[in-house]
């Protein structure tokens, strides 16, 4: 049986861990501006996080709008509506389904490929090393990691969008037998421009989550090899709740503050 002692002292590593996570958040962005900017770490490590994650969000995101545009066109052609189908699967997609589809695949495929390679070099004291020489690791390797997580996030969400509109529109339009001009002409009725802001600044808030959980982890891993294993799985998974977290606490304030298109 756990004691109470046992449950306060995970309570009080658990508020220190998160206390870490938040420093390093702040040291990366004060990092971001001081010079000299490592360029060439940064375009190869946006090069290589796109490498691994371009591919796996377009087709991710294909079931994605097939399943919103099946759902939407049921729903609506229950309720007599079924004009609305392009609008709430646009809407549906641009604001949700595009950058979570992102972020996913940016923690899971960017993100535990990051943390393995800091991990590495942690256990191979590669980054006390460094610091013993007065080079910042944060500034020399955390910073263009994290940028370019951010950066390719952004891009892949565009290209998740128009991936997921194009495939709902086909499987209403081919296997649905919807009207292509009503899908089409219903884009402008509910969605605005502000869905596309926000869908982008929500796509650059989940690529520096990630990049920052998988940082962390990578720098702090378990002893050993198997430690690093684990701090990949641990940085993956902390990724996607945050990632959950972050997107209900933007989704909110962005329908407080933007009202709703009409209204």
């Amino acid at each position: 049986m756990t004691t109470r002692p046992d449950v306060l002292v995970r309570g009080t590593n658990g508020l220190r861990q998160t206390g870490r996570l938040f420093a390093l958040a702040l040291d990366v962005a004060r990092a971001t501006f001081a010079r000299p900017f490592q360029l060439r770490e940064f375009i190869e490590q946006t090069w290589f996080v796109t490498k691994v994650s371009a591919l796996p969000t377009a087709l991710f995101t294909i079931p994605f709008g097939a399943t919103i545009a099946l759902l939407l066109a049921e729903l609506t052609r229950q309720f007599g509506a079924q004009s609305f189908t392009g609008a709430g699967s646009v809407l549906a997609i641009v604001q949700q389904a595009a950058p979570i589809v992102t972020a996913l695949i940016i923690a899971g495929a960017g993100g535990s490929a990051v943390c393995a390679d800091l991990g590495a070099r942690t256990i191979r004291e590669e980054i006390s090393a460094m610091e013993v020489l007065g080079i910042s690791p944060i500034q020399r390797l955390v910073v263009p990691r994290v940028l370019a997580m951010m950066l390719v996030a952004v891009v892949l969400n565009g290209l998740a969008t128009v991936v997921g509109v194009a495939g709902g529109y086909f499987f209403n339009v081919i296997i649905q037998d919807g009207t292509p001009g009503a899908y089409i002409a219903s884009f402008t009725t509910i969605a605005q421009v502000s869905d596309i802001w926000v869908s982008e600044l929500k796509a650059m808030m989940f690529g520096f989550t990630a990049g920052i959980v998988a940082a962390y982890r990578g720098l702090n891993p378990p002893p050993g090899p198997k430690g690093v294993g684990d701090a990949v799985n641990q940085s993956v998974v902390i990724s996607f709740v945050l990632v959950y977290l972050i997107n209900l606490v933007v989704t909110g304030i962005y329908l407080e503050i933007v009202p709703p298109k009409g209204s």
